[in-house]
């Protein structure tokens, strides 16, 4: 059998469906579980998507599937051989808040954020809010390769390992040209920001 990409990710969901229900599909039932707790386990990265993610948006910003997209951020993480957690934060739709939640949860120290328009960066426990050890702004030029190389970066990071940025293109038109979009989808991103509730695994 000849192993492609487009199988490997297929094969990938799959097995997320599988360990996770539909945790990062539409229109899912919440858990009504406790609240996420956080690991001492030191090969663990932890993934912190945004409170919309995954409920009323299905896709980033440039139309790459939400479960596409976490496939590859593990495929990342797991290349490097360590752990993994997803979870959801509810308090802030600051995709830096969203990273630093989840590195405070992780037992390695870092985390990755990432809203539901595709706005990624790894986080660092130890550091303040609006530092990061890698940002991605520009969430229309961020492919499926970058997000498998930001779960890669995430996991050396966790390592001890110094690694390379992730390259991603800049272009100052992307701004203009998806400003309105971006702009609705981070406000239902907001609209989803609750409070009372904290960050829940799934």
């Amino acid at each position: 059998m000849k192993f492609d990409e487009k199988l490997v990710a297929l094969v990938t969901e799959k097995v997320i469906e599988e360990l996770y229900g539909n945790a990062v599909g539409v229109n899912r039932v919440r858990p009504q579980g406790e609240n996420v707790v956080a690991s001492n386990n030191p090969k663990e990265v932890v993934i912190g998507v945004g409170p919309n993610f995954g409920l009323n948006e299905a896709k980033t910003i440039c139309g790459l599937s939400h479960k596409t997209v976490i496939a590859e951020i593990i495929a990342g993480i797991e290349e490097e051989g360590m752990d993994f957690r997803i979870v959801q934060v509810f308090k802030s739709s600051d995709v830096a808040a969203i990273g630093l939640a989840a590195a405070k949860l992780s037992g390695s120290g870092i985390g990755i954020g990432l809203q539901s328009k595709g706005t990624a960066i790894i986080h660092q426990a130890q550091l303040q809010t609006l530092s990061n050890i890698e940002l991605f702004p520009q969430a229309p030029l961020v492919t499926l390769s970058h997000y498998r190389q930001i779960g890669k970066n995430a996991a050396r990071y966790a390592k001890g390992e110094n690694a390379t940025p992730v390259a991603v293109e800049n272009d100052p038109m992307v701004r203009a040209a998806w400003q309105v979009k971006a702009a609705l989808m981070h406000i239902k991103e907001t609209e989803r920001v609750d409070r009372s509730k904290g960050t829940v695994i799934l």
